[in-house]
C-alpha cells in the first residue's frame, strides 16, 4: 500500500438525496442549488461524453464556484481511475470547497489509494472519496473498500452492476437484491454513508418510492436522483413518518418504565419488546431530531 495523506477527510452530512447533473450542461449546474438535494454531483464520467472531457472539466472551473457555499453539498464525480481520464480530472477538474469526490467502479483497495494520492498531490487533501461500488469484483470485496481510510460514503451502481454481470435489471430488482444488501451491509460496518441505485424512468414516482422504502429498511440513507422532482421524493422517504415517530416514543416510555421496574422485555401493543427493538426506536427519532 502506498503512504497515504495522515490527514482525516472532511465528514459528509447526510445524504437522503444525491443528484447528478452533467458537466457539460452550465446551465443544469447552475439550477443545482434550487432543486433541494442534500448533495449534488457535477457529473464528469457517464454523463459526459469522450469528446467532451475537456469542456466538463473547464465548466466545473467556471461555473461551480458559484454554487459552492449553500447548505447543499457539491460533489464532482470523476472518471474511473483506471480511465485515460482519471489524472486530468484530479488535476483540472476539482475547485476548492467541494464536499468531497466521486470515484466511480471502485474494484481494489490499490485504486482508492491511488485517487488518494493523487488528491494529496493535487492540493486536495481534505477531500474524501465517494466510492462507487457497481462491478461485481465492487460488490465482492466491498468491505474492504469501504473501510478505505479516504472513504467517507459510497452509492450502490445497480446499472453498471448488473451490466459486469451479464444479466438484464427488471422492475421487482431481483437481480441486484443480493448485491445491493451486501454494499449496505459493508457500509454498516464501515460505518459509512451510503446511497442506493437510481431509478432510471424518473416519471415513475410510484417505483422510487418502493425502491427508497426497501432502501432504508435494509440500511440505505439515501437514494441517487437523476432528475430534481426525485430529489424531493428521497428527502421524504429517507426520513421517519409521523406515526413511526409516534410509535418510538410510545415504544421507549414503556420500555423504560419496565427497565425501571427490572424487567428486560415487555409485551408493548401486541409484540414483544427487548432491547433491540428500544434501540431502533431511539435510532428513529434520532433521525427525526436530525
Amino acid at each position: 500500500m502506498t503512504e497515504l495523506s495522515a490527514r482525516r477527510p472532511k465528514p459528509v452530512r447526510r445524504l437522503r438525496s444525491l443528484l447528478f447533473a452533467p458537466a457539460v450542461r452550465p446551465d443544469f449546474i447552475k439550477r443545482l442549488p434550487e432543486r433541494g438535494a442534500d448533495g449534488v454531483v457535477v457529473d464528469c464520467e457517464d454523463a459526459t461524453p469522450p469528446n467532451l472531457k475537456d469542456e466538463a472539466r473547464a465548466n466545473i472551473q467556471s461555473v461551480v464556484p458559484g454554487i459552492l457555499g449553500a447548505e447543499q453539498q457539491v460533489f464532482v464525480r470523476v472518471n474511473s481511475v483506471a480511465s485515460p481520464w482519471f489524472e486530468r480530472d484530479i488535476v483540472g477538474g476539482l475547485v476548492n470547497g467541494l464536499a468531497g469526490v466521486v470515484v466511480p467502479k471502485v474494484e481494489t483497495t490499490e485504486q482508492l489509494d491511488h485517487a488518494s494520492n493523487a488528491l494529496d498531490n493535487a492540493g486536495h487533501s481534505e477531500l474524501g472519496i465517494l466510492a462507487g461500488i457497481e462491478t461485481a469484483l465492487g460488490v465482492a470485496d466491498s468491505r474492504v473498500l469501504l473501510a478505505h481510510p479516504r472513504v467517507v460514503a459510497g452509492y450502490f451502481g445497480a446499472e453498471d452492476f448488473i451490466a459486469d454481470m451479464g444479466g438484464f435489471r427488471t422492475r421487482a430488482g431481483t437481480e441486484v437484491a443480493h448485491a445491493r444488501s451486501t454494499v449496505a451491509l459493508a457500509a454498516r460496518l464501515a460505518g459509512v454513508t451510503i446511497v442506493d441505485q437510481i431509478v432510471s424512468d424518473f416519471r415513475d414516482d410510484e417505483r422510487f418510492n418502493e425502491e427508497a422504502r426497501e432502501a432504508r429498511a435494509i440500511g440505505y440513507h439515501g437514494k441517487l436522483c437523476i432528475h430534481p422532482r426525485q430529489a424531493e421524493l428521497a428527502n421524504l422517504a429517507f426520513v421517519p413518518t409521523a406515526s413511526e415517530i409516534e410509535f418510538a416514543r410510545r415504544l421507549l416510555a414503556a420500555y423504560e418504565q419496565a427497565s425501571t421496574a427490572g424487567l428486560g422485555a415487555i409485551d408493548f401493543e401486541g409484540q414483544m419488546v427487548d432491547e433491540p427493538l428500544a434501540a431502533h426506536a431511539r435510532r428513529v427519532l434520532a433521525l427525526a431530531d436530525a
